[in-house]
C-alpha cells in the first residue's frame, strides 16, 4: 500500500477475494460457445483466454527461476532476503492478467477490426516494434518520472517501491491507477495495429509475451544477460536493460527511470554512474557457500507446487490437495520428468541467522519411492553425492530432513560416515531436537505415559528419557519390551518401564510424530489424579 493511498487504489474485484477469477468467466464461455457451437469461427476471439493462461504460466515460469537462482547466489544483485510483508503484498499478481483480460474482450466486441484477425502479418509486427521502441518508450519514461514527484509517488507508486529487493512479480504490483495508465501506453501499438488493418494474433501476443518477459527480467534480482551480447552489437546497450539496471533504480530511487530501453535514462542524463560497475560486478558474483544444509525430498508430485519454487499462496498454508491442482496435471507432468531428468538434488530456499548461511535442498524423490525396495540404492546415491556436494562447498553442517534417513535406508546417515572418515561435514539426522520437541510438549506432573508404534531410534530416546525422568512408559507390546529393556541395561531407570497388555488408563491427551522411518509413534499420557 502506498504511504497514502489515493483513489483508485484497490482493485474493483478486491471483495471478492480468491473467487475473483470468476469475472472473466462470462466472456470465456461466450468466446468458447460461439467457437465451438456456433458458426462464428474467430480463432482469434477464441485464443483471447489461451493467452492469459499463458501469462500466467509465462510469470510463473520467471517466480520459479528466480528464486532457484537467488536461493542459489550466483549473479544475484542484492543480497538481503525477501520479508512476508512482500510476499503477501505481491500475491495479487494476477490482478492485472484479469484487468487486461477484460479489456481484450470489450475491446474485439467494440474496435472495428480487432476480430477475425489473421495469424500472421509481418508488417503488424514491424510497426508494433517500430511504435513501442518510439512513442511508448518515450511516454513511459516521462511518465515514471512524473510518479516520481512527491505528490504522486506517495499515493500510488511508492507502493510498488516498496519492494527494495525484487521479484520478477515485483513489476506488476501498482495501484488500479497506475495499472490504467499503463495500459494505455501499451495499448497504442496494438489499436494501431488494429486501425490500420495490420494487426495479426502474433503481433498481439509476442508484443504482450514481450512486455511480461521484460518485466520479469528487469525484476528477477539475478543478472543473466551475457557480456558477449554488449560486445557483439553495442547498440544494444541503449535498446535493452538488464536486471541490474533497473534494481538500481529500486535502490536509488532517481536513476535508471527508462521502461526496457534505456536510451532515454542516457538522452536525459538520468543514468546511474554504478549501473556498468553493478552489471560486471553481478556476473562475476559466485554461487554462496551455506554453513547449514537441510536436505529434505519431495513428497508428492503436487508437492512442488507448495515449494518456495512454486506457487506462494501454497507454501504459505499447510500442504492439503487442491481441486485446481489436478486440472494442472501436464505442468505437473512435466515438473516429473524434469526432477527425473535432472536427478540431482536442487536448492529451494536460503535463511539468514545472524551470520549462518542457511540453504535448504531437496531430492527428486517422492514418498512412494522410499518405500520400495529397489529406490534405495538410488536415493542412497542421490544422498551421497549431496552430501559430497556440501563437502567441497565447504558447509558445516547438513541435515537429513524427512525420509532422508532410516535404519534400514542408511541407519540414519551412519553409512556415509562411516564410508568418508575424513568427511569435514558433520551429517545429523534431527533426532535430538524431534526428541526435545516430543519430551516438552508432555505436561508437567504427567506419571504414566503409553508408547505404541514402531520402535525408531527417536522413539528409544524419547522412552529412555521418560523413565530417567521418573515416567513410567508402558509398551502393550511384549517384544518391543523386551528390547527396549535390553537396550537401558542394568541401571534403575528400567524399573519405569512396565510392559501392559491391557493398560486402561484416563488418557490425558494423545501426541504424534512422524519419525523418521516415517511411521508413526503415538505416545498416551495419564492425566494426574489427586
Amino acid at each position: 500500500m502506498a504511504s497514502r493511498p489515493g483513489i483508485l487504489t484497490d482493485w474493483p474485484w478486491k471483495p471478492l477475494g480468491s473467487f475473483k477469477h470468476v469475472i472473466l468467466a462470462p466472456w470465456v464461455i461466450h468466446s468458447t460457445y460461439s467457437y465451438m457451437i456456433k458458426d462464428e469461427k474467430d480463432l482469434s476471439t477464441f485464443l483471447a483466454f489461451p493467452l492469459l493462461l499463458w501469462r500466467m504460466l509465462h510469470n510463473q515460469l520467471w517466480i520459479s527461476l528466480s528464486r532457484y537462482r537467488t536461493a542459489k547466489g550466483n549473479n544475484r544483485i542484492i543480497d538481503k532476503a525477501i520479508e512476508f510483508e512482500q510476499v503477501d503484498r505481491e500475491s495479487s499478481w494476477d490482478d492485472q492478467i484479469l484487468f487486461n483480460g477484460i479489456l481484450f474482450y470489450v475491446g474485439i466486441k467494440t474496435i472495428p477490426g480487432a476480430s477475425h484477425l489473421p495469424m500472421w502479418r509481418l508488417d503488424g509486427v514491424i510497426m508494433t516494434a517500430l511504435i513501442h521502441m518510439g512513442p511508448v518508450e518515450f511516454l513511459y519514461y516521462w511518465l515514471h518520472r512524473l510518479l516520481h514527484h512527491h505528490y504522486l509517488y506517495s499515493r500510488y507508486h511508492s507502493h510498488h517501491h516498496s519492494s527494495i529487493v525484487t521479484e520478477p512479480i515485483t513489476s506488476v504490483i501498482h495501484p488500479f491507477a497506475e495499472h490504467i495508465s499503463y495500459f494505455i501506453l501499451f495499448a497504442i501499438p496494438m489499436i494501431t495495429t488494429i486501425v490500420t488493418g495490420t494487426a495479426s494474433v502474433a503481433s498481439l501476443a509476442v508484443y504482450i509475451t514481450y512486455i511480461d518477459g521484460m518485466n520479469n527480467m528487469g525484476h528477477c534480482n539475478f543478472e543473466l544477460v551475457p557480456k558477449w551480447l554488449f560486445t557483439i552489437f553495442p547498440p544494444l546497450k541503449y535498446l535493452m536493460y538488464t536486471p541490474s539496471f533497473h534494481s538500481l533504480h529500486h535502490t536509488q530511487f532517481r536513476t535508471n527511470y527508462s521502461l526496457f530501453m534505456p536510451i532515454y535514462d542516457f538522452i536525459y542524463g538520468t543514468t546511474d554512474t554504478s549501473s556498468d560497475t553493478l552489471y560486471e560486478d553481478s556476473l562475476k558474483r559466485p554461487e554462496e557457500a551455506p554453513d547449514v544444509v537441510h536436505l529434505t525430498h519431495l513428497t508428492t508430485p503436487d508437492s512442488i507446487y507448495h515449494s518456495r519454487l512454486g506457487l506462494a499462496y501454497l507454501a504459505s498454508n499447510p500442504q492439503k490437495s487442491k481441486w485446481y491442482l489436478s486440472l494442472m496435471w501436464p505442468v505437473t507432468l512435466w515438473t516429473v520428468m524434469l526432477t527425473w531428468i535432472y536427478g540431482r538434488a536442487f536448492v529451494v530456499e536460503r535463511n539468514r541467522f545472524h551470520k549462518l548461511r542457511l540453504q535448504t535442498w531437496t531430492l527428486p524423490k517422492y514418498n512412494i519411492q522410499y518405500n520400495l525396495q529397489w529406490h534405495k540404492a538410488s536415493i542412497n546415491t542421490l544422498i551421497e553425492e549431496a552430501i559430497l556436494d556440501a563437502e567441497e562447498k565447504g558447509v558445516k553442517v547438513l541435515s537429513l530432513g524427512l525420509l532422508n534417513q532410516g535404519e534400514e535406508l542408511n541407519r540414519y546417515g551412519e553409512l556415509y560416515v562411516q564410508r568418508y572418515p575424513s568427511l569435514k561435514t558433520k551429517v545429523v539426522d534431527g533426532s535430538s531436537l524431534a526428541v526435545a520437541a516430543v519430551l516438552n510438549s508432555i505436561p508437567k506432573g504427567t506419571t504414566q505415559v503409553l508408547h505404541r508404534g514402531n520402535l525408531s531410534k527417536v522413539a528409544y530416546a524419547v522412552v529412555l528419557n521418560l523413565c530417567r525422568r521418573g515416567i513410567q512408559v508402558a509398551v502393550p507390546n511384549e517384544d518391543d519390551y523386551k528390547r527396549l529393556k535390553k537396550s537401558f541395561g542394568i541401571t534403575s531407570d528400567q524399573n519405569n518401564l512396565i510392559l501392559s497388555k491391557n493398560y486402561s488408563i484416563k488418557v490425558y491427551h494423545t501426541y504424534d510424530f512422524f519419525c523418521f522411518q516415517g511411521i508413526r509413534n503415538q505416545f498416551f499420557v495419564k492425566k494426574i489424579t489427586t
